[in-house]
């Protein structure tokens, strides 16, 4: 084993260039749903520390409030947080494992001179099932962001029902045609 890159041309190039762009693409959706998930908590810390002491100034209600965690760590202490007793935390938790294989496993393919059709369209459907996951968990989180931001306005029901078709349609959507017929129980759910 030795360099990542070859002077050896790639067997499947247009294959490998569409899954490392849904790799990406995934990718992106990780890193957002972990600062969301931070988003809540801090926010949540927030309001505990201000209901603790109404008199604590926001410079110290900010200064009272834990660093962040990784992602682990975070929805451990979001779920011992009242708003969190109110979340799903299986889903949350599948999200942050879902997370952990897309940033550490998902473009794992081996050399990518060597590696043919089936391998990559192999590594597709697992990073597939693992974008569903952390798209079940990313709607949870949205939604509690939105409702943070957005306090008087209703949660968007068709965008939060359409909300994993459309993940797998963005980071998918130039694969489709190759892979497997997504379940709709598990994308709808």
């Amino acid at each position: 084993m030795s360099w990542s890159l070859s002077l050896l041309k790639p067997r499947e190039p247009e294959l490998l260039d569409a899954l490392f762009l849904s790799v990406g693409r995934a990718l992106h959706l990780a890193n957002a749903y972990e600062d969301k998930c931070q988003y809540v908590l801090r926010i949540g810390n927030l309001i505990t520390a201000h209901q603790g002491d109404p008199a604590m100034t926001f410079e110290e209600a900010v200064a009272s409030v834990p660093a962040d965690k990784l992602l682990g760590g975070t929805l451990h202490s979001l779920a011992s947080h009242s708003m969190g007793r109110t979340m799903d935390m299986d889903t949350l938790h599948k999200a942050r494992q879902a997370r952990n294989w897309i940033a550490h496993e998902g473009a794992s393919i081996g050399a990518i001179w060597s590696v043919d059709r089936g391998r990559i369209l192999q590594q597709a459907v697992k990073l597939r099932t693992a974008v569903t996951d952390l798209a079940l968990g990313d709607n949870i989180i949205s939604l509690w962001c939105h409702g943070l931001a957005e306090p008087h306005a209703p949660p968007p029901t068709n965008w939060i029902n359409g909300y994993p078709d459309a993940v797998d349609t963005w980071v998918f959507g130039h694969l489709r045609g190759l892979l497997p017929k997504q379940a709709q129980s598990a994308a709808s759910s």
